[in-house]
């Protein structure tokens, strides 16, 4: 059972081929989607467009996000962790550079889910992926 749930917020974006923008935090072996927890007084959405503009170098407006969904999963992570995560879509082009704690950025493919050097966060193979399925 878990002992700790971290509230985070995060940024699907997609390129050209329908892929979507994954980071690997220092540290950690999972890929996740740029986002992270928020400050004291801070929604989901400001921490959002806060985190993606610390991790990636870009501005996102508020009028660039649509709600994805929100969902509590398993952390990637962190042991014995559960995330709430807001997942914010958007369809502005980016290109990214990895500041802050980002160490690599990939573009994953969403119906690929078991690359063993590639390994994704849960809330990406349980939420988020089979949400933009629907979509």
């Amino acid at each position: 059972m878990a002992t700790q749930t971290l509230i985070v917020a995060a940024v699907c974006f997609r390129d050209d081929a329908d892929r979507i923008l994954t980071v690997r935090k220092r540290g950690t072996s999972y890929f996740m989607l740029p986002g992270g927890k928020s400050e004291p007084g801070e929604g989901p959405e400001a921490a959002a467009l806060r985190e993606v503009h610390e991790e990636l170098g870009v501005t996102v407006k508020s009028e660039d996000l649509a709600l994805l969904g929100s969902w509590t999963g398993t952390a990637a992570n962190e042991l014995d962790t559960l995330v709430d995560a807001t997942v914010y879509l958007s369809t502005v082009v980016i290109a990214p550079v990895a500041s802050a704690e980002i160490v690599e950025l990939r573009w994953a493919d969403p119906t690929v889910t078991s690359e063993p050097e590639f390994p994704l966060a849960p809330l990406l193979i349980d939420f988020v992926f089979p949400a933009l399925a629907a979509a």
